[in-house]
């Protein structure tokens, strides 16, 4: 058996920033989750459908590892990063880092962990690996996953390997944190500038304020969308509200960061932005219990309330991103 001492198997709320505090935490660096998140500028939206998808995706983060590199530029880590089309040489740059001591992240799709009861595809699943034996893989997942969790050889060799959506090729990564590193305090205002940048002026209607109300429009019509809408909405609503796509996790997290931050940082504009988003978390709640419902009643009266609060929290984000990037 391989096992790297002295980890902090601590399971968080979202598997990325679960699995860089694993890393950054081995590496003598301790933050918080929201700050971990807040300084990878880490919240965004999107709004996504297409003729091939079964049902929409609504995205409450920044793409997959986006999070990561984002964190690493602010705060001057090494994030070396391996990717390979070849199981073998995927396995060795995993168990190279492992028998010398060190923590390694993995980009994998969670269907095939053993360990997850809610078998959907997502190829954007992150978890941090510190050891193996001849069958299984030691990892550490999200506190709701069970934190430190164990899974088959084989199971995590088809996570990794999987294709489509959102998939790397067996994407694995290590952090290193140099000698000196920059006061994370000192990146909070760029990393907020940042966020607001991307919110406030999408390249495209599907992403930031203007996927909020795009969605808006096009949640009312779900009932017609799904074809078995006693499934798909109340599942929408889970991962909306538990997993964040789209909800209100990403949501709690960036108001957590944003009261961190005030106080370290005494400015209005950041007091402004903490209010709003605490407000807008309570607002996707509210609309992941009306997508629910209206799964489980086939009342479109459900989803027509659900597009008048993305209309607000469309105003709400846009309101508390203006005030931010004024910082």
């Amino acid at each position: 058996m391989t096992m790297v001492k002295d980890v902090d198997a601590r399971g968080m709320q979202h598997c990325e920033t679960t699995a860089l505090g694993v890393l950054l935490r081995h590496e003598g660096l301790d933050l918080s989750e929201p700050m971990l998140f807040g300084l990878g500028s880490g919240l965004s939206f999107v709004y996504w459908d297409s003729k091939a998808m079964g049902f929409p995706f609504l995205g409450g983060r920044v793409k997959p590892f986006e999070l990561t590199r984002n964190l690493a530029t602010a705060l001057g880590l090494e994030l070396l990063v391996k990717e390979t089309t070849s199981p073998r040489k995927a396995w060795q740059d995993v168990a190279a880092p492992l028998d010398a001591g060190r923590p390694v992240g993995l980009q994998l799709d969670s269907y095939h962990l053993d360990y997850f009861s809610n078998k959907v595809h997502f190829g954007g699943h992150v978890v941090a690996m510190y050891g193996y034996d001849d069958q299984d893989a030691y990892l550490v997942d999200t506190a709701p996953q069970g934190g430190a969790v164990s899974t088959g050889l084989a199971g995590l060799a088809r996570a990794r390997a999987e294709r489509g959506p959102m998939t790397a090729r067996h994407r694995s990564f290590t952090l290193t944190v140099p000698g000196s590193p920059p006061s994370p305090q000192d990146r909070i205002i760029p990393a907020i500038k940042k966020c607001a940048d991307a919110v406030l002026n999408p390249p495209i209607a599907n992403l930031g304020h203007r996927g909020i109300e795009k969605a808006a429009r096009e949640v009312p019509k779900w009932l017609r969308r799904s074809g078995n809408p006693r499934q798909d909405l109340p599942r929408a609503a889970v991962l909306m509200e538990r997993a964040g796509t789209g909800g209100a996790l990403f949501r709690n997290l960036y108001r957590d960061f944003l009261a961190e931050c005030a106080q370290l940082i005494d400015s209005s504009q950041l007091r402004t932005g903490h209010r709003l988003y605490t407000e807008a978390a309570t607002l996707w709640t509210e609309v992941a219990a009306l997508v629910a419902a209206a799964g489980e009643s086939g009342d479109v009266e459900h989803l027509d309330q659900a597009g008048v609060v993305l209309h607000e929290l469309a105003r709400v984000e846009r309101d508390a991103m203006l005030a931010l990037s004024l910082l």
